[in-house]
């Protein structure tokens, strides 16, 4: 199964980084791409979707229509992790 989402925030390597390890580390995940300029990202495996959206979001990257000022924050840090590991 894969699956694409539109996601808010992804600005950099570094978001990037942050939106793999922590997908990657998901129940059934088996792979992660993304796509900074369309900003999406393609998850694949056997997941629960509602696990994969919860994530994001808590990661600071929203579904599409779903962003407010704390996922923009969350963001940046997250994005400032993603370029230190």
């Amino acid at each position: 199964m894969s699956e694409v989402i539109a996601v808010e925030n992804i600005k950099c390597g570094g978001c990037m980084n942050t939106i793999r390890r922590s997908l990657l580390r998901l129940s059934g995940v088996s792979g992660v791409e993304i796509d900074q300029e369309r900003d999406e990202v393609k998850v694949e495996g056997e997941f629960k979707r509602d696990e994969v959206i919860y994530l994001l979001r808590k990661l600071g990257y929203p579904e599409k229509g779903h962003n407010d000022l704390l996922h923009k924050a969350k963001s940046y840090v997250s994005c400032a992790l993603g370029k230190v590991e």
